[in-house]
């Protein structure tokens, strides 16, 4: 901990607290809507991108909150995420890494339309093709735009959109508590990352934007 803090486990006290009654989140998205206006976008988006991402487990977490995710060869946990069009977070749900995109996807995208009433679009990568395009349009009129990889791609590529919530994954990379799952409870591996988010928006520049918000 910084010298002029108190000592920590007083510090993760009040973490502990404003994570069950909800507050970490809530001072995060009171911020993202700052952000957003200073940026000339309506506080409430209507455009997003959702993705997931792969982290090993530490020892610490228990084999019922991890799983072993073949296509990356990660045994772990799976961060899946929406941001907005700024790569700001709308929602974020963490699961083993035995849990599909797809399965995840259901779930994480109806708990971030029924917060944003205005979301319409949301960007997605191959994983959520099938059924669940259907079933969104349908059930909250909320479009998936499949952005895929061409398999004439060779090496790294920047993806149309996709771009946006990958730089959201290198910044959660790039704190020390994100870069591994250290936390034995889902909802502290949450609330750590609306945290890692909220801190670096108080102090963002605003930038004008252009196009869907």
């Amino acid at each position: 901990m910084p010298a002029d803090f108190p000592p920590w486990d007083r510090v993760y006290a009040f973490f502990r607290r404003w994570r069950d009654r909800g507050l970490v989140r809530e001072f995060h998205d009171r911020v993202r809507g700052q952000v957003r206006e200073r940026a000339g976008l309506d506080a409430l988006p209507t455009a997003g991108v959702i993705d997931s991402q792969s982290v090993k487990a530490d020892a610490v977490v228990g084999a019922g909150t991890r799983g072993f995710d073949g296509g990356k060869l990660v045994n772990g946990r799976n961060r899946h995420v929406v941001v907005d069009t700024l790569g700001l977070l709308l929602g974020v749900m963490v699961t083993a890494a035995d849990v599909c995109d797809r399965a995840a996807a259901h779930i994480l995208l109806e708990q971030v339309t029924a917060a944003h009433h205005r979301l319409a679009l949301v960007w997605a990568d191959g994983g959520c093709t099938g059924s669940l395009i259907e079933h969104r349009l349908a059930a909250f009129v909320l479009v998936l735009a499949i952005v895929k990889r061409s398999n004439s791609m060779k090496g790294f590529v920047v993806l149309p959109r996709r771009w946006i919530v990958e730089r959201l994954f290198a910044h959660l990379m790039r704190s020390r508590r994100l870069a591994r799952g250290f936390e034995r409870r889902i909802a502290s591996a949450e609330a750590m990352i609306y945290w890692s988010v909220a801190a670096p928006m108080t102090c963002r520049p605003a930038r004008p934007h252009r196009g869907r918000g």
